[in-house]
Order: C-alpha cells, then sequence, then structure tokens
C-alpha cells in the first residue's frame, strides 16, 4: 500500500485478469473473537490481514488467548474457555465491528477492560450496543461523553434478554448473542428484517446450539445462555465488499472483463450484486462451492450500459457497505439510481451519504441528498476533482474506481486508510491494468 498522501485514478483502458478476493472481514473479525472464547485450538485461514482485523487479533491476545501467524492468511488461535481481564487498553482503532463484537463478547465474564480506538472510532456511537449490554447487567464508565470511546466495561453476571431490533444491524445482533453465550437464561433477538447471519453460523461451527426460526420478512435467533464453544476450524471465504471494487471498475471501464475468484455468495450479503444485475450489469458467477460452511463462487463483471434502478429499501441491510461503490457505478448509469433507507449510512467509518454527495458532486455528477438516502442521475462523468475521505477507505476505494471511467482523473486523500480492509487494493487494481497511483 503507497504511503503517499494522495492516490489518483487516471482514465484508464480496458481492465483485463483474473484476482482473488481478500478474505471477509466479518468473518475474519469472528474467528478471532470466537477463538479466544473457545476452549481449544482454533485454525483459521484465509484470513483478511487489514487493520481493523490485525486489532481484533491484538484485542483476543490481550484477553488471554495465544494468537499465531503461520503465514499468510494462516492464523492460529488458542483460547481457554473463556476471557480474562486485560493487563492494558484494548485499541480498536479504526475498528466498528471489532470493537462492539469485543464488547459483547467480553460483557460475559467477570472481567474490567477499557475500550478505545482512533480518533474515527471515538466518533461513532457505540450506545446502540452497549445500553443493550447494559440491560443484561454488564457495566460501562465512559471517561468522556456517554456511548463514546474511550469506555469502562465491567463484565459477568447477565442476565438474558428478548430483544427486537428496529433497523437490521448485524452488529448489534451480535453483540447481544455472544453476551447471552455467559448469560443466565435465553436471550433472544428479532429481527423484521433479516441482516447478515455470520455469528449464528460461527457459533454453530464452534458446537453452540442456536435456534433460528421465521418471523415475517425477519426471522428470530434464541440462544441458551451456558453453552460452552470449542475450537475448529474457520476458512474464510473472499469479501463480497472487496470484491464489489474491481467489479464495479469492470463493469465500467469499456471493454473491461475482470473476474474475482472465491467471493462469498451468503444472499444475505449479495444485494448490490442482485442491483446491479437489474441494472443491466453482465455479472456471470461460475464455480459454484462450499468453503467454510458458506456458498462461494467466481464472480466476472464485463464492460455493461448500465440503466437507473430504484433499489428496494428492503435490500439495505444486505449491502449498507456497498451504496458507495453503488453510487459510483449509478454515475454512468442512464436515469435515476434511487438508494433510500440508508440511514445507517450516516453512521459509519464517516457520513457516508454526505461524503459521496460530496464527492460525487465534486466529479461533476448530478446528485440529490436526503435524510435517509440520495439519488444519483447518470451520464458523462468528467471528473477533475480531488475528493475528500474523512479517512474511509471505501469512500476513497469508490471514487478511485470512478475516476478509471471518468474523463479526468479523480484524485482522494489519507489513501493510507484503504489498508484497513483491503490491503493490496492498488497492487490488484494495477494488475488489472488500472492507472491508480500516487499523485
Amino acid at each position: 500500500m503507497s504511503h503517499a498522501p494522495h492516490l489518483t485514478a487516471r482514465p484508464s483502458s480496458a481492465l483485463k485478469g483474473v484476482v482473488r478476493a481478500p478474505g471477509d472481514k466479518s468473518m475474519s473479525h469472528r474467528s478471532m473473537i470466537l477463538g479466544a472464547m473457545a476452549t481449544g485450538t482454533t485454525e483459521v485461514e484465509g484470513l483478511l490481514e487489514g487493520d481493523d482485523v490485525l486489532a481484533t487479533a491484538r484485542a483476543a491476545e490481550a484477553f488471554g488467548a495465544t494468537v499465531e501467524r503461520l503465514g499468510e492468511g494462516r492464523w492460529r488461535v488458542t483460547g481457554r474457555g473463556g476471557l480474562a481481564s486485560p493487563a492494558g487498553v484494548i485499541d480498536c482503532g479504526n475498528a466498528g465491528t471489532g470493537v462492539r463484537l469485543l464488547m459483547g463478547a467480553a460483557a460475559g465474564y467477570a472481567l474490567t477492560a477499557t475500550f478505545d480506538g482512533d480518533a474515527s472510532l471515538r466518533k461513532r456511537p457505540m450506545g446502540r450496543v452497549t445500553d443493550h449490554l447494559e440491560r443484561m447487567g454488564a457495566r460501562f464508565d465512559w471517561s468522556g461523553t456517554k456511548g463514546l470511546l474511550p469506555a469502562i466495561l465491567t463484565g459477568g453476571r447477565l442476565t438474558a434478554i428478548d430483544h427486537v431490533q428496529t433497523v437490521a444491524s448485524a452488529q448489534v445482533k451480535s453483540a447481544i448473542l455472544l453476551a447471552g453465550l455467559n448469560a443466565e437464561g435465553v436471550t433472544s433477538v428479532t429481527e423484521p428484517e433479516k441482516s447478515r447471519d455470520h455469528t449464528e453460523r460461527m457459533l454453530r461451527a464452534f458446537g453452540a446450539e442456536v435456534d433460528v426460526s421465521e418471523h415475517g420478512e425477519g426471522w428470530v435467533i434464541r440462544l441458551a445462555g451456558g453453552q460452552r464453544l470449542t475450537g475448529t476450524s474457520v476458512a474464510v471465504p473472499g469479501d463480497p465488499s472487496s470484491a464489489a471494487f474491481p467489479l464495479a471498475a469492470g463493469l465500467i471501464v469499456p471493454g473491461s472483463a475482470v473476474t474475482v475468484e472465491g467471493v462469498m455468495l451468503n444472499p444475505l450479503r449479495t444485494g448490490l450484486f442482485d442491483t446491479w444485475r437489474e441494472m443491466g450489469a453482465d455479472l456471470t458467477v461460475s464455480n459454484r462451492r462450499v468453503s467454510g460452511g458458506e456458498e462461494v463462487g467466481d464472480i466476472t463483471a464485463r464492460h455493461s450500459t448500465l440503466k437507473g434502478v430504484v433499489v428496494p429499501e428492503s435490500r439495505a441491510a444486505s449491502m449498507i457497505d456497498e451504496y458507495p461503490v453503488l453510487a459510483a457505478t449509478a454515475a454512468f448509469a442512464s436515469g435515476r439510481t434511487v438508494m433510500r433507507g440508508v440511514g445507517e449510512m450516516r453512521v459509519k467509518e464517516s457520513d457516508r451519504i454526505r461524503l459521496m454527495v460530496d464527492g460525487l458532486s465534486a466529479c461533476g455528477v448530478a446528485v440529490e441528498e436526503e435524510p435517509e438516502g440520495f439519488i444519483v442521475t447518470g451520464g458523462a462523468v468528467p471528473g477533475g476533482a480531488t475528493v475528500h475521505t474523512a479517512h474511509d477507505h471505501r469512500i476513497a476505494m469508490s471514487h478511485l474506481v470512478l475516476g478509471l471511467a471518468a474523463e479526468r482523473a479523480v484524485t482522494v486523500d489519507e489513501p493510507d486508510m484503504i489498508a484497513t480492509s483491503f490491503p493490496g487494493f492498488v497492487e490488484m487494481m494495477r494488475g488489472l491494468g488500472s492507472g491508480i497511483g500516487p499523485g
């Protein structure tokens, strides 16, 4: 990864090649956390070795597990059947998923731990998780503003709760379920709309009993307290959120054909691919197979003539992280792409709605901002702008992809943050023939 203060994407000729997606970020976080909670050895292959996951790996070690890197993407976690009070502060860096899941996991044990993060993470709301953990009996002391890091957790002696989600959130659900493992009684989470289910799947792989029953358009997840986890093997498939960037470039750069191998095809993670197909994308999947309990496949994107669509609001939970790159591709589609019901984007690493609106506007794209969404009207994209990313890796990568098909180069600031989720992004894109580099 370049340490230049800026990265620039220059208009590119056809992109060609076959690449492999980095390991799924959600599963990588969970493999470290559940491995630390379990008894015995957990062998992980395909781990995403980005900054966020490495912060979670360090946290697992601080809570008492032995964590070893065996080779590229290959890690071993030896757990002692629970978490213990760490000697120092648990610094989660920029990892929102990491800190919220770690809080849930740690809340069930009789320990005290201080959680902190970088300047970006300190601005992100923690109350959406900690409020529910406090209902279960955990205590949080805030050294500054309530609901914002740093926070001191005192855990143990939890009681199960029945929680009904108002917004589909895998992070909130997962934190409650991880705490419920060591709570008295049966913890339940009701989701009116389904959110990603990696925690439920991985808990089963570690030996826990998790009951999932349909409930209207959503489901109810139940987990009895007092269950013990046993170390296992975890094969992490390719991250669909990361695969989206080279695939998007393949769709919008004329003459391109880009294949990303080994991409997770969990139906709760493929909303972007469904949306692209509705827009007319030439997107094909081959070599479907099962890896690590998840269906995976190789996805090929060819340059396509795209049209604007109205994205169903019910799809938001399955693609909340992919709206920035969807907006970048929508800039080249004919007509309006309407994205609503995505207010969750405002409390990610940044206010992603505002930053995408500002960045696209600077590049000459017609875009309208709404409180809970935005509308992109596509066409020719002038480009020629320097885009402020507010330390957000997805904002940076989305605008770099945009720049590859724009009329003039697009530059982003603070590109080092790309390493939080996609180390090797620039090298991969250059290998496909793109003009991304310092500048």
